[in-house]
């Protein structure tokens, strides 16, 4: 462990507007950190995570969504997690890696030892202590959350191969044609300051290399069309690439669950993993009830306090029911996330759904959706 003098912050990349079109229509009226799983922002998670870490400072939000967006959330969660939150929006897109340069001033202003990444995207049990230990163990400027996936799946993410012994990463490939490995980024991180001059090193190689080069403009016009600026740096090609073998990056891999939330059909599984996993750190927000007094209960389920539902109905498994929302005598509800002010009327069914935002589902409807092969 380190010493009571070291300090942590956290930096969890929440994207934009223009970003995570694949989740709408769900993202249009909110941006989709924002949007609730297992009653919960999708953000909260990783920053509910973030607050296990020993001496932690200070989280970042880093994105392209207004400021305004985020306001209210960002003061509601520093007051809950009783930890400073600061949401920064970048100016234009600096590749992962370059968004993180891009407010290192800021970032460093805790003078930090170390300094996760996380991405809003990715559901997980974020096991940032136990990578925080390992890290320090390796000794490299970074750690990378990894899991091991099918060998068909594989190649929709970064794969990497690392050393059985010592877990060093001895190379990696972002999305590559052919099969590398079972091993997969997770899209969580943990590094020391010294990841801010790789990132430095590949902005000065760039210049270095445009200045070299004594091309027509014509030419120059063609390689501009062809090549990222100068500060933008993407963290996988462009940084885990070229250091993997070296001696500077690590691998923690996680046994428990993982994926990503690109669509609304991924949503719904992730709020039931999440849910689930209330059962283990925080049992006091699910529901419970037998149809005697309250409705009856069917394994994991949230139920937001201002919710009102009747007595007779039957909830869950896997169902998350946000504010004000109303459900009905002998309504059926399962594996479903009921948004705000729903009205759920008398016997309905709903059943792998989501239920958008002031929506009412009619006495005696079935709403089912055919349940997404993940």
């Amino acid at each position: 462990m380190g010493s009571r003098e070291e300090r942590v912050v956290a930096v969890i990349m929440v994207g934009g507007p223009t970003k995570g079109t694949r989740f709408r229509p769900l993202s249009l009226n909110i941006p989709k950190p924002l949007f609730p799983l297992a009653g919960q922002p999708m953000v909260h998670h990783p920053m509910s995570a973030c607050k296990r870490i020993p001496n932690l400072a200070q989280i970042y939000l880093v994105g392209f969504y207004e400021e305004r967006e985020f306001a209210l959330y960002v003061s509601s969660i520093s007051n809950e997690l009783k930890v400073p939150v600061r949401y920064l929006k970048e100016d234009k897109p600096h590749g992962s890696a370059g968004g993180l340069y891009s407010f290192r001033d800021l970032i460093m202003e805790d003078n930090p030892s170390h300094i996760f990444l996380l991405n809003c995207d990715v559901c997980c049990s974020f096991p940032l202590p136990e990578m925080l230990e390992a890290h320090r163990r390796y000794g490299g400027i970074g750690t990378i959350l990894v899991i091991k996936v099918s060998a068909e799946s594989a190649n929709q993410f970064g794969e990497l191969v690392a050393d059985p012994t010592t877990n060093e990463l001895l190379h990696y490939a972002e999305k590559p044609e052919t099969f590398v490995s079972d091993l997969i980024n997770c899209g969580v991180y943990v590094f020391t300051p010294d990841i801010f001059t790789a990132i430095q090193d590949v902005s000065f190689q760039r210049k270095d290399r445009a200045n070299l080069k004594h091309v027509s403009s014509f030419e120059a016009l063609q390689s501009a069309t062809r090549s990222p600026p100068i500060d933008f740096v993407r963290l996988d090609q462009d940084i885990l690439s070229p250091l993997a073998g070296k001696r500077q990056l690590y691998t923690y891999e996680t046994m428990d669950f993982w994926e990503q939330i690109k669509t609304p059909g991924m949503s719904l599984k992730c709020s039931g993993l999440y849910l689930a996993q209330f059962r283990f750190t925080s049992s006091n927000q699910l529901a419970s009830g037998d149809g005697s007094k309250s409705a009856t209960i069917v394994g994991d389920v949230y139920i937001h306090p201002s919710a009102k539902v009747h007595p007779t109905a039957k909830i869950g498994p896997n169902v998350s029911i946000s504010a004000n929302a109303r459900i009905g005598p002998g309504a059926r509800l399962i594996s479903c996330i009921i948004l705000d002010d729903v009205e759920v009327m008398e016997n309905a069914v709903v059943i792998h759904a989501i239920v958008g935002w002031k929506s009412s589902i009619g006495r005696w409807s079935r709403v089912q959706a055919r349940q997404m092969p993940f």
